[in-house]
């Protein structure tokens, strides 16, 4: 079953979550477009990464300009890299109940195993996936950590520097 930014909203207030939703006419299917649709940087959008390791989920939430490595995510799990392997479009919509481009940081039916990149604590506000391609969150990083039990780490691509 597929989630809404309602299903989002509700979770939001159900479990004191200090968050906004906020639904756009415009969608915001890149980080360029949702930064543009909210009048933000690049840099506070976050995005909501699905992985699979050995079928298991594990979110992994970053900036937006970010390139995850997944070799900070097999470190902390302790298995080889090649075992963390990018979610696909139905294994996202299953264990998160939202679409690929719309994934929140949390209201999922169950919530996966949380990383945080560090560097998401350097703003105030981020928006995040709201449940929709029309839709983001507006929150404070330390909220998502909290709403998740979110574990920092670094997931910088060690490409990028």
């Amino acid at each position: 079953m597929m989630l809404t930014p309602d299903d989002l909203a509700a979770f939001i207030r159900k479990n004191d979550v200090e968050a906004e939703v906020i639904v756009l006419d415009e969608a915001t299917t890149t980080v360029e477009d949702a930064a543009r649709a909210v009048g933000t940087s690049s840099k506070q959008i976050v995005k909501s990464l699905l992985f699979l390791i050995d079928g298991k989920p594990v979110l992994a939430i970053a900036c937006g300009e970010t390139r995850i490595d997944r070799r900070p995510i097999a470190q902390h799990f302790g298995v080889g890299r090649k075992r963390v392997k990018m979610a696909d479009s139905d294994s996202v919509l299953k264990f998160t109940g939202y679409p690929i481009g719309a994934v929140p940081p949390f209201g999922m039916p169950e919530q996966p195993s949380t990383l945080m990149d560090a560097r998401l604590f350097e703003h105030e506000v981020v928006y995040a996936g709201g449940g929709d391609i029309h839709a983001l969150i507006k929150v404070n990083p330390l909220e998502i950590e909290r709403a998740t039990s979110g574990i920092r780490l670094d997931l910088l691509n060690l490409d990028d520097g």
